[in-house]
Order: structure tokens, then C-alpha cells, then sequence
């Protein structure tokens, strides 16, 4: 499928006119020109936690925005400012009804969940004071740790970590140990481990949290896409996504906050549109969620996330994670025929995992097992995924990373058998 042919002004109603659903695997597949372009036996894919490939949809929404709608919002007193504004609005909308918010006004759009976490870190910094404790566990990305260690060295705070087992589950008795001792007033956790899958018990954590008085952020940066989230059900303080990884483009993400939570931060950032009026002697601030989107926004991303909202819509939650759930049952089938491979996480003891499968060679350095494996035409990650506490504790400095998402299939594990049979082989 050629993309050019697909490219026209989009319409006022930025939803699909296709609503047919999306199947899983080969059937997802063919939305996706990077794979098309491949052809039948091209390569597979599988890093899509570090970021996601992109369907039509998205990228026909993100050129159209840019061809035809390219004016800022919230500015212009003329009709191109006032439909690119309405389609930003749309999207606001879209990722709202995604999350299931009470309002848009409780989506905030950031440029990932990194500037999320950052935002409330900082914007956090008055409510707290030195002595006060910050609880994060060991499964966390460092963007859900150093803005914190960050926020701990400027305010004096002391930071704890609830520990994890041996199979890379959180230690929920750690975890409870340390919310009732400790009294922390912020705990920010993961929903689902980029590093190993795990899958948090993140409802009864948020629970217990908040019955001590904690403000509570989850980092749904992998949650999002391959678990799906109800915030209203969940009952975080604050809730982050990056739009990359849910088949978005970068630049863009969503940090959502309740109403109640989100009106105790101060700005984040100072300039245009965030402000109700400027003089000399001062500023006002505008009403949420404006407040906290200082400057031009990455309006077209933004728009280019809600029709990957759409997109993804179209794939039933359970057929997508019984898919990916196949596959990693699938990958660990196949390393349990390699000599000297082990696998890290709950899923290779019937724990809940999802998404990923992170191992190691004995023999063989994760990096030259990459290298080997893209030469037969598979992407897969190796090091230590941003989660250098979780690999550390551990006792592995490296991982090779498998990451599914919803154009993954059997082949792309096909291909990576034939690499792992190489690298055997040559370092034998």
C-alpha cells in the first residue's frame, strides 16, 4: 500500500470511517507500511517498549495535520487556527474517553511520560518538606526515579525502595511494610516493568498508598498500551503515557491528574498560553489543563496520538494480550532449547508478566547477541533498559530484551531461533 495515495484533507470527524475490528498479529501487521515494505518474509520487530512502530492511520493523520491544518492553537482569530484547535481539542477527547477520565480537563499533554513525572515532581515541591519520604520500588525506568532523587537532593527528602523477589515480582509485603512504617507522601510505582513485564498489583497499591495519606503517581508507559488503564476505577493522583509507545508518534505524551490533585501544582513551565493575562507588576495563571502547556504545544502529535487511540481501539483488549501472552509462552519455549539461556521475570514461574521476555546466553554478551540478530533480521534490546536498581538486584549488569506488540507474530520468533542458533554457534 502506497502511502502517498492515502494522503488527503482529513475531515472535521478525525475518527476512522473504518471502525471493522483488528485481529492481532499478521492481520495488524498489514496496517504498517514498516512491515509491508519488508514483504512477506521481512524482518521482525521486537522492541516495541523502547517505541512502537506506527500504523497508516497515525501517519496519514500526522502528515494531513501538517499539510492542511498547520496553524497554532488557541491563537489564531481565523477559521485554519480554529479547526487545528478543535482537532487538538478532539484528541484531548479521545485520550479522556481512552483512560476513561472524568474530564479532558484531567489530560494534560507533555512530551512523554518522562516531562510528566518531571512536571509533578517539581510542580510537587512546595507541599513537601525536609524529612519527608518518597516511596518508589525496584522495578522502576529511571525516569521514574531520578526525577525524584532530583526532587529528594533539592527539598531534603529521603527516598525508599520496596524491594523485589528473586523472580523480578514486587515484594508486596515490603511494599505494605513500608507505606505503614514510613508514611511516605509520595509513592510512584509502575503498572507494568519495562525491564522484565512484571505486572504490578497496581490497584491494591494505589489502594493501600492512599489509605496512608500518599500522593500517588503510576508510570503507565508500558501499562497503557498492553494492559489498558480506568484512572477513575484505579484512583491514582496522577497517571502518565507516552504516546510513542501506544503506535503514536514521539514528542508527545499525557500526564492525568485528578482535578483535586492536579489543582495543587504550581506551574511547571512559564510562557505563552498559560497564562490568563501578564503586566509588569505580574501574572495570572489560565485554568487547567492550559496551565501546565507553557508555549506552542506538539499540536500535530497530540492529533496524530488520538487517531492511534483510534487505531488501537479497534483491537479487542483480551485478543491483544492473549496474543502477546502466546508469544512470550512461545519465545520461552524456544530459550528452554538453548543451552546457558535463563529468563528473567515472574512469567517463568507462572507469574503475571506480559509483553516482554528479558534473558541472557551464558557465553554470550547481550550486545553481540543484538548485533547477530539484526543481521538475520530481527530487532531485539540489550543492556539494561533504563532500570539499572531492577537488573542490579538481580545480580545480572544485562539482559537481551524481547518487547511484543500488536503486529508480532510467530515468524518474528522464528528468526530470532536462527540468530540464537548462530550466536551458539559462533561463540561456542
Amino acid at each position: 500500500m502506497n502511502l502517498g495515495s492515502q494522503i488527503h484533507p482529513i475531515s472535521h470527524d478525525l475518527d476512522p470511517s473504518d471502525r471493522t475490528p483488528i485481529r492481532p498479529g499478521s492481520e495488524a501487521r498489514a496496517h504498517f507500511p514498516y512491515f509491508r515494505a519488508l514483504g512477506a518474509s521481512g524482518g521482525g520487530y521486537l522492541d516495541s517498549a523502547a517505541t512502537s512502530q506506527k500504523p497508516d492511520h497515525v501517519l496519514v493523520a500526522l502528515y494531513n495535520v501538517l499539510a492542511f491544518s498547520n496553524a497554532n492553537v488557541h491563537r489564531g482569530a481565523y477559521e485554519l487556527s480554529a479547526r487545528a484547535t478543535d482537532y487538538y481539542n478532539q484528541a484531548r477527547g479521545k485520550v479522556a474517553r481512552f483512560i476513561n477520565a472524568d474530564s479532558p480537563n484531567n489530560v494534560v499533554f507533555v512530551r512523554g511520560a518522562t516531562e510528566g513525572i518531571n512536571l509533578v515532581a517539581y510542580a510537587l515541591e512546595h507541599t513537601l518538606k525536609p524529612g519527608d519520604t518518597i516511596l518508589l520500588t525496584l522495578l522502576e525506568h529511571h525516569s521514574n526515579i531520578v526525577p525524584w532523587q532530583m526532587l529528594a537532593q533539592r527539598k531534603g527528602l529521603k527516598i525508599l525502595f520496596a524491594d523485589i523477589t528473586e523472580d523480578g515480582r514486587l515484594d508486596i509485603d515490603d511494599f505494605k511494610k513500608k507505606v505503614l512504617e514510613a508514611k511516605p507522601k509520595v509513592v510512584a510505582c509502575t503498572q507494568l516493568a519495562n525491564s522484565l513485564g512484571t505486572i504490578t498489583p497496581i490497584e491494591d497499591l494505589v489502594s493501600l498508598a492512599k489509605r496512608s495519606g500518599a500522593v500517588v503517581l503510576v508510570d503507565g508507559s508500558q501499562g497503557a498500551c498492553h494492559l489498558g488503564i480506568d484512572v477513575e476505577k484505579l484512583g491514582a493522583d496522577f497517571y502518565v503515557f507516552s504516546s510513542h509507545k501506544i503506535y503514536g508518534p514521539t514528542g508527545v505524551g499525557v500526564l492525568y491528574g485528578t482535578a483535586e490533585a492536579l489543582s495543587t501544582l504550581k506551574p511547571f513551565q512559564g510562557g505563552g498560553d498559560m497564562i490568563s493575562y501578564v503586566s509588569v507588576e505580574g501574572s495570572g495563571w489560565a485554568e487547567i489543563p492550559q496551565r501546565f502547556e507553557a508555549g506552542t504545544p506538539s499540536f500535530p502529535e497530540a492529533i496524530a496520538l488520538g487517531a492511534a487511540i483510534d487505531f488501537i481501539s479497534r483491537v479487542d483488549r483480551k485478543a491483544l494480550q492473549a496474543h502477546e501472552h502466546a508469544l512470550m509462552l512461545e519465545a520461552e519455549e524456544i530459550l528452554k532449547g538453548v543451552p546457558g539461556a535463563k529468563v528473567f521475570g515472574p512469567g517463568a514461574q507462572s507469574g503475571y508478566q506480559s509483553a516482554v521476555v528479558s534473558f541472557t546466553v551464558q557465553g554470550i554478551h547481550p550486545h553481540d547477541l543484538a548485533t547477530i540478530a539484526d543481521e538475520v533480521g530481527v530487532q531485539l534490546r540489550a543492556g539494561n533498559h533504563c532500570a539499572m536498581p531492577t537488573l542490579r538486584r538481580l545480580g545480572v549488569p544485562a539482559t537481551a530484551r524481547l518487547s511484543f506488540g500488536v503486529y508480532s507474530t510467530s515468524q518474528d520468533l522464528a528468526k530470532l531461533s536462527e540468530a540464537l542458533g548462530r550466536a551458539s554457534a559462533l561463540f561456542k
